[in-house]
């Protein structure tokens, strides 16, 4: 058994304890997590929410003899002066339980997972209440945690589900995530949008990075003038693979200009003709507010994120 093995095994364990013991947890904006722990003057976890939600330092007292050893050999919990610190957040959505990174996510490889996660959820589930057709296959682009592959996989459990994801760790942790659903129909393969895996889709999601970021790391980094680049990229290459009937589901962010709306501007030479019907809508005007005080924002008037649902019609 490998190390990796076994360091996946100990991190399915770790989400079996925290269901068997009933955790909950919602992950907020890194704002607001942040203004949390500026409440207390030394933070420190006092239970298994305070560690592996909202990210505290702890001491060995909150585990027994030897667990605490296995932990820092599986890469789950490190040092941190004299106390321990978790390198995974868990974090639950409709009665999923999702491992994704510790906050703060300042690795280039972090898995992330917040207020996003909650809403691309909830535009999948409408999308399936709408769409009583068979899906047989699915790809969620850009995985991350496994959100929208694992609540595909559970509304259809006949659909062969593809998470795909450049991140390795990503498919790591979506791994595990759906295994710790009981989810048999996922299957996670390491691709660039959609260039490693083969044939048509009957639905595919996405939830892209939409920021521009300077330090360009995956799981924050659009590209493009204000992060709208991998967004028309993942429209311009999923289209091709849809089916007759097939959907592509995305939700992403769009940096406001004078009142113009970059993404939409690119995405709609892609939709002419009669190949597809579409909608496309705001679902929150003003969101990460805090952004547009970085460099490269001083054009944007606001940030809001929306869902651009796309189908194929013959």
């Amino acid at each position: 058994m490998s190390a990796q093995h076994i360091a996946d095994r100990a991190l399915l364990e770790l989400g079996q304890r925290l269901i068997a013991e009933e955790y909950r947890f919602v992950t907020p904006s890194p704002l607001t997590h942040q203004t949390h722990l500026q409440r207390f003057a030394s933070p420190l976890a006092k239970d298994l929410r305070d560690m592996f939600g909202w990210s505290m330092p702890f001491d060995q007292s909150l585990f027994q003899d030897g667990e605490l050893n296995m932990l820092e050999q599986a890469g789950i919990v490190e040092r941190d002066g004299a106390l321990w610190r978790s390198t995974v957040r868990w974090s639950n959505l409709q009665g999923l339980l999702f491992a994704h990174s510790a906050y703060p996510t300042t690795q280039a490889d972090s898995v992330f997972f917040g207020p996003d996660s909650y809403r691309f959820a909830q535009l999948i589930d409408a999308h399936l209440q709408q769409h009583v057709e068979p899906i047989q296959r699915v790809a969620d682009i850009g995985c991350g945690a496994g959100v929208g592959a694992m609540i595909v996989a559970r509304a259809r459990h006949a659909a062969q589900v593809l998470a795909v994801d450049i991140n390795p760790r990503a498919l790591r942790l979506c791994a595990v995530n759906a295994e710790l659903a009981g989810l048999s129909n996922v299957t996670v393969y390491h691709s660039d949008i959609l260039r490693s895996v083969e044939g048509p889709f009957d639905l595919i999601v996405a939830n892209p990075p939409y920021m521009n970021d300077s330090q360009q790391r995956a799981y924050r980094h659009g590209g493009g003038a204000l992060g709208e680049a991998l967004s028309l990229r993942i429209v311009r290459e999923s289209l091709p693979r849809l089916n007759p009937a097939g959907s592509l589901v995305l939700y992403t962010g769009v940096a406001m200009v004078a009142g113009r709306d970059p993404f939409l501007e690119g995405v709609m030479p892609m939709l002419n003709g009669d190949s597809f019907s579409w909608t496309y809508r705001e679902l929150d005007p003003d969101v990460f507010g805090d952004e547009l005080l970085k460099p490269g924002y001083e054009l944007a008037e606001r940030i809001a994120v929306v869902a651009l649902t796309v189908t194929r019609t013959y």
